[in-house]
């Protein structure tokens, strides 16, 4: 029923509010992007600045990845059951605060604790305004909508490290985290005066049947391959997350602002991979995916043995460029599958495989950055190298896919 009271966090979205609640949600659908790579260029010098490793730094990062690939799998059922509004304002209200002390902290524990906690918030604030295109328009209109949805989140990661570099050079590292507690802070009240709860029908929070439908999901050994190349794949950017700022300003001695414009130069490959997938969509799906690995292995291949005559900052980046484009292709054919795989579930199967791919990728891309410790062209084609041979033995195991629509996502 229609609320009377405008300032209340049971009320619903008030008809004449439609137009700015919908770029409300637009505004708070990069914010994932945003917490993962605007601190990316600032990572050498908070480990400085802490006095604590590399790896110490890195770990924030894969544990805001793994806690919001893990919200990202309940947040769905709370949300269906308790509504989208309370639940993502009460998320913007924690995400703020989170993110006020992780700037002003200097414990890495207290920072890797706030990380989590931004993580957990981010996955509800995503998945809730995922749900606000759907509940809230309808057909032609809908698809519009999901459709700017997907740019919008493409465009995150690529601006983000851009912004963290020049805020990195004018302040220092802790500027990142409040510019992320001030944007979320001014979205929350944006959100209490214009936005209320889409919800039409609430479910009650079941457990037997949520473990019974995960179940059948992870049974199907094409749909869990498909997590996995999607992790794989994600886990390459985050492979140069980790490892590139490092290089570029410790061991090559250039600026932050030089490591947030080489951020940029790998989110715009993750974009271009994502465009030849749409233009090949008619192309055979698991052939065309593994010639992709095959490309992949070659690149990274010719990275690391031609180091000693190529070896800067330009012939880096050409190589990366080159290899994310082949991960961005493969991510976004392998996302349009597993989203469309179970099309009675289509929520939890959004769900889980937004949350096992980043889990998988934290998991894979810190494993990996902390074992090989990349700190030079070589060593990041290592690092590329890995990724790439679990990639592509299982796109050799994997027979049984069929095609499915490409999407471009981030």
């Amino acid at each position: 029923m229609q609320q009377k009271s405008t300032f209340s966090l049971s009320k619903r979205l008030p008809e004449q509010h439609r137009s700015i609640a919908t770029l409300l949600a637009f505004a708070l659908i990069p914010v994932s992007g945003l917490a993962t790579d605007i601190y990316l260029p600032s990572m050498p010098h908070m480990a400085t600045g802490l006095g604590v490793r590399e790896s110490n730094i890195q770990l924030t990062l894969s544990l805001f990845l793994v806690s919001y690939g893990c919200a990202q799998l309940i947040a769905g059922s709370f949300l269906d059951s308790f509504g989208r509004y309370r639940l993502c304002m009460a998320a913007l209200f924690i995400f703020s605060i989170s993110a006020i002390i992780t700037a002003i902290s200097g414990n890495i524990v207290v920072i890797c604790a706030m990380r989590i906690v931004q993580g957990i918030c981010t996955g509800m604030i995503v998945v809730s305004k995922r749900a606000f295109f759907v509940d809230v328009h309808k057909g032609e209109k809908q698809k519009h909508y999901l459709s700017i949805m997907t740019i919008v989140w493409s465009s995150a990661p690529i601006i983000a490290p851009f912004i963290g570099g020049y805020l990195e050079a004018h302040f220092n590292w802790r500027a990142n985290f409040f510019v992320l507690a001030g944007y979320c802070t001014l979205l929350l009240v944006l959100e209490y005066i214009f936005s209320g709860e889409t919800i039409e029908h609430y479910h009650p929070l079941q457990l037997r049947p949520i473990l019974r439908n995960y179940g059948e999901m992870l049974r199907a050994a094409d749909f869990v391959y498909g997590l996995i190349m999607l992790g794989l794949s994600y886990g390459i950017t985050m492979i140069f997350g980790l490892s590139g700022p490092f290089i570029i300003e410790h061991q090559m001695g250039y600026s932050p602002v030089v490591a947030g414009y080489a951020s940029l130069v790998m989110g715009l490959a993750w974009m271009c991979g994502g465009f030849l997938g749409k233009a090949m969509i008619r192309k055979e799906f698991l052939p065309k995916l593994r010639k992709a690995c095959i490309i992949q292995i070659i690149l990274i291949i010719a990275m690391i043995t031609t180091t000693p005559l190529l070896n800067n900052i330009w012939s880096m980046i050409l190589f990366a460029f080159s290899i994310h484009v082949t991960a961005g292709f493969i991510f976004n054919n392998y996302f349009a599958y597993s989203l469309s795989r179970f099309p009675r579930m289509a929520g939890m199967a959004g769900g889980l495989t937004g949350g096992m791919a980043y889990m998988i990728t934290s998991v894979m891309s810190y494993g990996i950055a902390s074992i090989i410790g990349a700190n030079s062209q070589q060593t990041l084609g290592y690092s590329y190298l890995v990724m790439g041979v679990v990639g592509l033995g299982i796109m050799l195991v994997n027979r049984t896919q069929q095609p499915a629509t490409t999407v471009t996502v981030k």
